[in-house]
């Protein structure tokens, strides 16, 4: 007999990619931006991309859509929206034009600074942060969430309101300017909770039957007062009398001693995450007796990674739920805006491995085919089940995925391969000698704008509009202006801008075996910033130079230090879809080997300054501490094995950004780069004050010029921020750069915001006491 459980099992989803087939979103909102667009034809643009997707996942079978995962630009954006916490700065702007104040938070204005961003737990998705303070009024506008509850309810599927749950929402923000830096943003909850209750009676009134509320942050490791606030938030919420039900969604990892919490609340649901070491949930739900009464949303299909799921691997995971809770219904482990839309548009990837992948509409139809397995028994779908397995197979099985040799040199790496052959205090006096550069030297970190005639000469040589000599001469062309301008600014050490780089993984990983890159695979990074994550298939190994070629061009350009460009290890599993048929310490240490032989190239042909960016290295971090270890030791293990193998007077730079770096300080120091740039102009220096607390010895290059917003910093900007940066750092160790790449912004702002970031180094060098 089937159990009830059983019979009533649906599919649902917890959102889906925003952007649209073809990136309609992107195009519309930068139009906006522009004034091509008008408000009322965004507008009309977004609504329509939200009915497609509702559509398009009620005609797949998915019983109830989510509504309120749609946004312009960010989630937690929309969420400091509904709760009314704009910041001060902020309110004359969106007071005036809602639309445009919203922007002016995402983005800034050339006088209104914008809200700090940073990256959505351990994703390649970025957040803006909330900004809370002693004095903060919260007050609710949920005309966004009734809004698109209503129009999803018009065309009939049962729909769902997304929001971003009350505890996450405060343990993401962080204290105001002017607040305290020991403000804790939780104090806030019983001030939030009210308006968190007129959100939940207006959604209810709109017609909805439940509400999501996310709490991804009771992943994390919590204290006991974080726990208390968890179990006050949802005692609260729970007992109200004007509301509809609540489910309450937890992904990215096991909940842990969060989970007896959330199952003691009166709420009427758990959405929880059964993938990878996720799956520690299925105990922790048994161990707490289950939901007797209560619903059960069963993240079995990973919405982070693009793998076909192994279908009776789920649908075990799927039976032994059933006594466990009232109703299981069945979803993603989180958000399938992680992963590209449809695999079945890269007509370019090789058939073979395409029957391995699985993008959204793939992971939808997977999860649609679980619920019937359920609802109905696996022999409803015995045909879906017997091609999975072939699937599956088809990789196991592949000559793809290995590579002998690249396995025997992995496994022959000795602990002196990672390490450099002096230490750093003899290295710097080497490399001073032979770079000669002044105090406050300055830099940028590596990209320089991707204008419309460099992406118009990619896009001809893709079609074959132009040939390959016709395409590298637009290369040099660009890499001269980069150059020229460099030297007439006055930057100290240079770089050749990228421009044949479509992307900082992307580039590299189309000139690896054993990655296969996408053409239609667009991920939402952040706003209207989407990148083509590769995917990670077999062992990987370089078959031949990359940027050696392209740095000498640009080293034979000037006299001045040209920076040799890689993206490191770490960061190129980060922002891959990784294999997950091996653990990630073994494919990060193919992957630094490979970088290894370009790293000894490029300084064989004369680079004397090599950088190797490491931004996805706080990112990755696991968000339990019980795991940073492990994973701290094998990520610094593989850039140093990067970056060892150089001569002393080599200087090896990295760079970190848009991420909170207090909490691999030491990892940073164990990286033993001679020098790192990092994002700090948003946070005002912060990170330079962990490094200083730390004792960190090195070079430091804390950003002072936010290439995240439109706005040029003024030459009195940047050198207040330097001043910060030198309360931290001393002038012998301090660097002057932007915070990040300068490939998404435009080459008149960029000219400006760089002479003026010359201009503050001129002026705070001539500050400095005598050597």
């Amino acid at each position: 007999m089937t159990k009830p459980a059983a019979a009533a099992a649906r599919a649902t989803v917890h959102g889906y990619p925003r952007q649209g087939p073809n990136r309609e979103l992107k195009k519309a909102v930068e139009g906006y931006w522009k004034g091509t667009v008008t408000a009322d034809a965004l507008a009309g643009t977004a609504a329509e991309l939200r009915r497609a997707n509702w559509r398009e996942l009620a005609r797949a079978g998915v019983h109830e859509v989510p509504t309120g995962d749609f946004s312009y630009y960010d989630h937690v954006l929309d969420t400091t929206v509904m709760v009314g916490a704009i910041p001060e700065r902020h309110r004359a702007a969106v007071a005036a034009d809602a639309l445009d104040g919203y922007f002016a938070m995402a983005r800034g204005t050339q006088d209104v600074a914008p809200l700090e961003m940073t990256k959505w737990f351990d994703t390649n998705y970025h957040y803006l942060v909330p900004e809370l303070g002693p004095d903060t009024v919260f007050t609710a506008d949920c005309a966004k969430q009734t809004g698109e509850l209503r129009e999803a309810l018009a065309l009939g599927p049962a729909a769902r309101p997304v929001l971003v749950g009350p505890v996450t929402y405060l343990l993401l923000a962080k204290p105001a300017p002017g607040a305290a830096a020991d403000f804790e943003p939780l104090t806030l909850l019983d001030r939030l909770l009210p308006v968190y209750a007129e959100v939940l009676a207006d959604l209810r009134a709109a017609g909805a039957e439940w509400v999501q509320l996310d709490e991804p942050a009771l992943v994390q490791d919590r204290t006991p007062a974080e726990l208390n606030a968890a179990a006050r938030a949802y005692g609260n919420l729970g007992g109200l009398a004007d509301r509809p039900k609540l489910l309450v969604a937890s992904y990215f990892g096991r909940l842990g001693e969060a989970l007896p919490v959330l199952a003691e609340s009166p709420v009427d649901g758990l959405a929880l995450d059964f993938t990878g070491a996720a799956a520690a949930n299925l105990e922790g739900l048994a161990a707490v007796g289950g939901l007797p009464g209560r619903r059960l949303v069963a993240g079995v299909v990973d919405g982070r990674n693009i793998w076909l799921n192994d279908h009776e691997k789920s649908l075990a995971t799927l039976g032994t739920l059933l006594g466990l809770a009232d109703r299981v219904d069945v979803s993603a482990s989180c958000s399938l805006l992680h992963v590209p839309l449809d695999a079945a548009a890269e007509t370019d990837v090789d058939p073979q491995i395409l029957r391995w992948l699985a993008f959204a509409r793939q992971k939808t139809r997977e999860i649609v085919t679980l619920a019937r397995g359920l609802a109905e028994g696996v022999g409803s779908v015995a045909a879906e089940l017997a091609a999975n397995r072939a699937d599956l197979a088809s990789r196991a099985d592949s000559s793809l995925t290995g590579d002998p040799a690249v396995r025997a040199r992995a496994g022959a790496v000795t602990d002196a391969d990672a390490r450099r052959s002096q230490p750093y205090a003899e290295r710097t006096a080497a490399q001073r000698a032979h770079l000669k550069l002044p105090p406050l030297p300055t830099t940028t970190i590596g990209s320089f704008p991707q204008t419309t005639g460099l992406r118009t000469a990619r896009a001809g040589l893709r079609a074959g509009r132009i040939d390959a000599a016709g395409y590298q001469e637009h290369i040099r062309a660009a890499i001269q202006e980069a150059i020229s301008f460099q030297e007439e600014a006055g930057i100290d050490v240079l770089v050749h801008g990228e421009p044949e780089r479509n992307d900082m993984v992307q580039y590299f990983a189309e000139q690896l075996s054993g990655y296969v890159a996408t053409r239609h695979g667009w991920v939402q990074s952040y706003g209207t910033r989407y990148v083509r994550p590769p995917v990670l298939v077999g062992d990987v190994s370089r078959p031949a130079p990359m940027t050696v070629g392209w740095t000498r061009y640009a080293q034979s350009l000037t006299d001045r230090p040209v920076k040799g460009m890689l993206t490191g290890p770490v960061t190129m599993l980060a922002w891959s879809f990784v294999r997950d048929d091996q653990p990630l310490n073994e494919t990060a240490r193919q992957v630094a080997l490979a970088l290894r032989d370009e790293v000894q190239d490029l300084e064989a042909s004369g680079a004397s300054v090599i950088q190797v960016d490491e931004p996805a290295l706080r990112e990755t971090l696991p968000l339990r501490s019980a795991d940073h270890a492990g994973y701290l030791a094998w990520a610094t293990e593989s850039f140093r094995l990067t970056t060892s193998g150089v001569r002393p007077d080599t200087q090896i730079h990295t760079h970190m950004c848009y991420a909170e770096f207090g909490d691999v300080v030491q990892a940073i120091d164990d990286l033993d780069a001679d020098v790192i740039s990092l994002e700090a102009a948003r946070s005002h220096m912060q990170v330079a004050r962990e490094l200083a607390a730390h004792g960190y010895p090195r070079e430091a290059g804390p950003g002072v010029y936010d290439i995240h917003s439109p706005r040029v910093p003024s030459a009195e900007e940047a050198a207040a921020l330097l001043r910060e940066g030198l309360e931290a750092i001393p002038a012998e160790r301090l660097w002057v750069n932007p915070d990040c790449g300068l490939k998404t912004r435009g080459w008149p702002e960029t000219k400006a915001s760089l002479e003026n970031l010359v201009a503050a180094a001129r002026t705070v060098r001539g500050e400095l006491p005598p050597r």
